[in-house]
């Protein structure tokens, strides 16, 4: 599964050469797009992009661990997590990417 990963380079990169923009309009483009997304989902909105998929926080609680090793439990705090839900279609996309 050795792969490149794609980067907010790549993505500005991407806008430059797909829309016109310059490359530091591009680059500036990229990184309002995604402080517009941190922000939200900071603020406890859902982030829902159409084909794509949706993001959101969900709040976990507390509870009681165990170290898998020592089998000793341990106190895990309540905390906040990130999710990623993919739509259909990116599923779909995904699946037949991994057939060709």
């Amino acid at each position: 599964m050795a792969g490149k990963t794609l980067t907010r380079m790549d993505l500005s990169e991407a806008v430059f050469r797909e829309v016109g923009l310059s490359r530091n309009e591009s680059a500036q483009l990229v990184e309002r797009v995604l402080d517009l997304m941190s922000d939200s989902l900071v603020a406890g909105e859902q982030v829902k992009i159409s084909s794509f998929g949706t993001f959101s926080v969900r709040s976990k609680t507390a509870r009681v661990g165990r170290n898998p090793k020592t089998g000793e439990e341990a106190p895990i705090p309540p905390r906040r997590v990130l999710t990623f839900r993919p739509s259909h279609l990116m599923k779909d996309r995904v699946a037949t990417g991994n057939k060709g």
